[in-house]
C-alpha cells in the first residue's frame, strides 16, 4: 500500500517529504531542463502535425508524437495534482517507450526530428528511473 498522507499540504512539502535517491536533481534543475526541452518538443512535434496534415507523411506516422505529448501533458496533474505515484509511474513509461517509437517512425522522412528526440530520451529516461525509484520507495 502507498503512502498516503493525513495533513495536505502543498506540492512541493509532498514532494520534499517523498524518500528520493541521493542524486534527485532539485525542482530548479527539472524546471531548467523542461524550459530547453519544451522548445524542442514544440518545434519537431508542431512540424510533424503540421507535415501530416499536409498529407506529406501518413497519419499514422502521428501516432506516437500525440500519445507522448498526451502522457507528458498529464505527468504533472498525476503526480502533483493526483498525487498518485503508481501511475505517475506508468505515465512516464508511455512517455519513455514512445520516444523511440517516435524517433523510429518519423526516420525515414525526416530525421532531423529523430535527432532533435535525442535530448529528450535522455532527459526522460533519466526521469523514468528517478519516478520508478521515488514509487519503489514510497509504497
Amino acid at each position: 500500500m502507498f503512502k498516503t498522507w493525513a495533513v495536505p499540504m502543498n506540492w512541493k512539502d509532498w514532494y520534499d517529504a517523498l524518500e528520493k535517491p541521493s542524486w534527485t536533481p532539485e525542482p530548479s534543475t527539472i524546471g531548467l531542463i523542461w524550459q530547453i526541452l519544451y522548445p524542442i518538443i514544440l518545434i519537431s512535434f508542431g512540424y510533424v502535425f503540421v507535415q501530416s496534415l499536409r498529407k506529406k507523411i501518413p497519419w499514422k506516422v502521428t501516432i506516437p508524437f500525440a500519445i507522448n505529448l498526451v502522457a507528458n501533458l498529464l505527468f504533472t496533474p498525476i503526480q502533483f495534482g493526483l498525487r498518485n505515484l503508481p501511475l505517475a509511474a506508468i505515465d512516464i513509461l508511455i512517455v519513455w517507450v514512445t520516444i523511440p517509437a517516435m524517433m523510429l517512425v518519423i526516420w525515414k522522412h525526416h530525421r532531423w526530428v529523430a535527432i532533435a528526440q535525442v535530448p529528450y530520451l535522455i532527459w526522460v529516461s533519466l526521469a523514468t528511473i528517478l519516478q520508478l525509484s521515488i514509487t519503489w520507495w514510497n509504497r
